[in-house]
């Protein structure tokens, strides 16, 4: 028996492209300074988490994003979990109705960020994005 010519297996094939884990636009917050100034910020709670928003005043076009999960919510499977679903959210939604230049954190809630219906929690990042960049007196 002898082996098929042309063969796109081996080395030749190449891997498919996976999407990343938030938008190109978008870069998570890494450092603890960043999330604190984020969290002097504007914020809006919802039925699933807590969104807080701040505008840096940088001229970057850049969307950066935190999210969190303390030990309220439970163990670390359930804080994983919780997080998970929160950078679900982020990647649908943030594309189409973040800011360039603006800083948010997702603070996950006890019970409800896990256990709530995920077009719920769609709805619940809409309108608290509407809710923190609208304009305050």
């Amino acid at each position: 028996m002898t082996p098929p010519k042309g063969s796109d297996v081996g080395t030749t094939a190449e891997a498919p492209e996976t999407p990343p884990a938030v938008c190109v636009c978008v870069e998570t917050m890494k450092n603890r300074p960043d999330y604190l100034r984020t969290a002097q910020g504007r914020r809006q709670g919802t039925g699933s988490f807590l969104l807080q928003g701040r505008a840096r005043g940088d001229e970057q076009a850049l969307v950066r994003i935190g999210f969190t999960a303390s030990k309220k919510i439970g163990n670390a499977v359930a804080r994983n979990r919780a997080k998970r679903r929160m950078r679900a959210l982020a990647r649908e939604v943030l594309p189409e109705l973040a800011r360039p230049g603006w800083d948010y954190v997702l603070v996950a809630k006890p019970e409800a960020t896990i256990a709530r219906d995920y077009k719920d929690m769609l709805a619940d990042l809409a309108t608290a994005l509407a809710s923190v960049h609208k304009a305050r007196p």
